[in-house]
């Protein structure tokens, strides 16, 4: 009687299972993403004095950006930005990221920056300091990454072609 029972039971179990289990088409696409979702956890990167550091680049500007809790002071190659960037457009390029992220006169940014002209390493120096907001507060990537800082800027100057005056520019022709 209990052989009977067993079959019985393991019967019932095999018909009944594999109906609610499988799941075909695009239903078992679904599934598999839920089961595959995770969430990753970024960790700040800081060096041993509480510094985080981020390279920016824009056409040929390359800035190194140390970024520190502070009151808000921004030092370019040793000077004052005040100083270093007259043009207060420029001065408002490096505060887009900390308003964007609402970090306002928190963090004190020490940079140096090489190549390029003055409007080349402003945005040099906006992008380090957004990747460095980055590394110091990794929850503020989304923000930073929707008001597109994060992205470089890939326009550079284009290279001067033989037998032309400029890049494009021909030289002036002369009926006779």
């Amino acid at each position: 009687m209990t052989d009977e029972t067993e079959v019985v039971t393991q019967a019932a179990v095999t018909t009944e299972a594999p109906e609610a289990d499988v799941v075909t088409g695009l239903e078992a696409l679904g599934v598999l993403k839920e089961e595959q979702e995770v969430i990753v956890v970024r960790e700040p990167k800081l060096d041993a004095h509480g510094r985080a550091y981020a390279t920016g680049k824009r056409k040929n500007a390359i800035a190194r950006v140390w970024l520190k809790p502070g009151a808000g002071r921004i030092s370019v190659n040793g000077r004052e930005v005040e100083t270093y960037f007259a043009r207060p457009v420029l001065r408002m390029l490096l505060g887009q990221p900390f308003e964007v992220t609402e970090r306002v006169d928190s963090y004190d940014v020490v940079c140096t920056v090489t190549g390029g002209g003055l409007s080349g390493q402003a945005g040099a120096v906006r992008h380090g300091i957004s990747k460095a907001l980055t590394y110091s507060e990794p929850t503020l990537r989304t923000v930073l990454k929707k008001g597109g800082f994060l992205t470089r800027d890939p326009r550079v100057v284009e290279r001067k072609k033989y037998g032309r005056a400029k890049a494009r520019r021909s030289f002036q022709f002369s009926k006779r």
